[in-house]
């Protein structure tokens, strides 16, 4: 069985709140469970005690069962200071795609080009 740390959604549309959930990840993102350790609420201030609630010492127990957390939760577990996230960095996702690069290379050639014609 393998065991998640995730979120699940609930509350109106374009209001949401997650619970921290433990479940098998097979089972459906806002179905079954096995325990709730915890809610998220995502309209709250970044700087609110409230926006992120969380029982550490289940989500510890949980972790020393071999429970995985989603990436999500694991920024969570990493502000509390329970587990340590890697940074991620991908250069590729940074580079504009071909598109963008005939549009900035047209918009070159065009900024170049009333420059070299003289001023009489």
């Amino acid at each position: 069985m393998s065991v998640k740390i995730r979120l699940a959604r609930g509350g109106a549309k374009k209001r949401p709140h997650y619970s921290i959930v433990i479940a098998d990840s097979h089972y459906p993102r806002d179905g079954r469970f096995i325990e709730r350790i915890g809610r998220f609420d995502p309209m709250k201030p970044k700087d609110s005690p409230e926006r992120v609630v969380l029982d550490l010492e289940k989500a510890k127990e949980w972790l020393a069962k071999g429970a995985q957390p989603t990436d999500r939760v694991l920024r969570f577990l990493d502000a509390a200071g329970i587990l340590k996230r890697k940074p991620r960095n991908n250069p590729e996702k940074a580079k504009p795609g071909k598109k963008a690069e005939e549009r900035a290379a047209a918009k070159a050639k065009k900024a170049e080009a009333p420059a070299e014609t003289p001023a009489a």
